[in-house]
């Protein structure tokens, strides 16, 4: 059985991510999912969604948020689109739509390890540091060599111990 839409990554590929031997073998599989995440079934959807990935990478987040408006209009069902758009709002510091986006995204896409840390990122940025770590951990079990999730876990463990910065 295979969840989720007929786009998009395979259960196949998310049993390679968490088996995988190596991080380099790890990192290209989940190169290999980051791509299928950016197919969202529509032609349409898919040419915005480039543009606004463009706008963002050139930090023109005013114009990635209305393309990602776009695209979710187009594509509603589109998880990557919430993902990206929640990343946005990170940017511009707005936090209640971050948090809406990303949880968005993963209804959409459980699996989504970058929206799990997303996730983790808008609840440390709300103080909540408990959820933000659960988050964390949560993009560890589906992605185990997370760099970004794996060095947040670390901090906050530290944190916890007393032992931060």
């Amino acid at each position: 059985m295979v969840s989720g839409p007929a786009f998009g990554p395979s259960d196949e590929m998310f049993d390679e991510l968490q088996k995988a031997p190596t991080e380099e073998e790890a990192t290209s599989v989940a190169l290999d999912i980051w791509a299928a995440w950016m197919e969202s079934g529509s032609a349409a959807a898919d040419l915005v969604m480039e543009r606004a990935v463009t706008a963002q990478a050139n930090d023109e987040l005013d114009l990635a948020r209305n393309l990602y408006d776009r695209v979710i209009s187009i594509q509603p069902e589109y998880a990557e689109a919430y993902n990206r758009r929640a990343s946005v709002f990170l940017l511009q510091e707005q936090m209640g739509e971050a948090l809406r986006d990303v949880n968005e995204a993963l209804r959409l896409e459980p699996r989504h390890f970058g929206a799990w840390t997303g996730l983790g990122r808008v609840m440390e940025e709300l103080g909540a540091r408990d959820e933000a770590l659960v988050a964390y951990r949560e993009a560890l079990k589906i992605h185990p060599t997370l760099g970004p999730a794996k060095s947040a876990e670390a901090r906050l463990m530290k944190e916890e111990n007393g032992q931060g910065l």
